[in-house]
């Protein structure tokens, strides 16, 4: 006859199934790691780090959420680890002074408002076409793909995952200043990358 700590981890085990996740969750978790880290051998590691991080904390899992949610929520952690150790690398060559000077290259001093050689053009969407956005889709995965990983790693958060600015400069250890400066640079870098290859 079980005891109650053993019905209660056979119960665990009724809403988790280990050995089921690398063919029901793998290619989601790769999806999901591949559209904010842009690196397969990264993604692949993480998706890896993810499964046995679950497989430790199976214990900790009591079924109030899908095993899908849980895995996921493990690999932004491990995602967002992988960009903390990065960033203070990446912040050395950071420059918060010169980006702020950046500005006056594409913002009139009086007005604020767009210099007329880099105000942004139209991209041609003004009416929902499924086959054109996803072009623009992959166009956008291009443009994200050849930004340094800790720009990529800020914007995703932000305009993906919809998380605060404070969470995102805490979770990646930044400044708000060097937020707004990452944010700054990814924004003008994205649209510099869409307009050229966007017809």
């Amino acid at each position: 006859m079980q005891n109650e700590a053993d019905m209660e981890y056979t119960a665990k085990r009724i809403h988790s199934d280990p050995l089921s996740w690398v063919e029901k969750y793998a290619d989601y978790l790769y999806g999901f790691a591949m559209s904010r880290i842009r690196d397969e051998d990264v993604a692949k590691d993480l998706v890896q780090d993810t499964f046995l991080a679950g497989l430790q904390q199976l214990d900790s899992f009591e079924g109030n959420s899908k095993e899908k949610t849980w895995l996921t929520a493990i690999l932004r952690n491990k995602i967002a680890d992988f960009y903390r150790k990065r960033s203070a690398i990446s912040l050395r060559d950071l420059k918060v002074i010169g980006a702020e000077g950046e500005l006056k290259d594409f913002f009139d001093a009086e007005s604020g408002h767009w210099t007329e050689k880099d105000y942004p053009r139209a991209f041609g969407l003004e009416e929902y076409n499924p086959l054109i956005v996803k072009e623009l889709g992959n166009i956008l995965d291009g443009c994200l793909a050849k930004l340094p990983g800790l720009w990529c790693s800020v914007f995703s958060m932000k305009h993906m995952d919809d998380l605060a600015s404070e969470q995102i400069c805490a979770e990646l250890k930044l400044t708000p200043a060097n937020f707004w400066v990452i944010m700054h640079r990814t924004k003008l870098n994205l649209r510099a990358c869409l307009q050229k290859n966007w017809n």
